[in-house]
């Protein structure tokens, strides 16, 4: 990820929350319902079907005919949501990298066990 640069998925759903003008809240929300941003647009009202609500508040309805409550217990905009995941991979990326140092070590450490074991103690 490059300085202010984020992935093509949150770069979609960026745009459907200026094109819709829908909250941090209302994005995180429709993220956790597993709606598409690409499909927003068929959702939509345009005030031209009275019977439809607007966008931001059918996703708050089905938000919470899904979970229950109202809003997500804790808000986290876009770019943070991508900061957190981007530390969260260099954490595992740097976990993966030591674990396999850890067992190179204890390979080479084996060899030259099993190297001694071979050829008998040295007297």
């Amino acid at each position: 990820m490059g300085a202010g640069r984020l992935p093509q998925q949150y770069q979609v759903w960026i745009e459907a929350r200026r094109r819709f003008r829908l909250s941090a809240a209302q994005v995180q929300m429709a993220r956790e319902l597993g709606m598409n941003p690409r499909k927003f647009g068929k959702l939509a009202n345009h005030d031209q079907e009275p019977w439809k609500e607007p966008l931001p508040q059918f996703i708050e309805s089905l938000y919470f005919k899904r979970f229950g409550r109202d809003r997500p217990a804790v808000v986290l905009t876009l770019e943070k949501h991508a900061r957190q995941q981007g530390r969260k991979k260099a954490a595992r990326k740097a976990a993966r990298k030591r674990a396999r140092e850890e067992s190179t070590a204890l390979a080479e450490t084996d060899a030259v066990v099993q190297a001694a074991i071979i050829t008998g103690p040295s007297s």
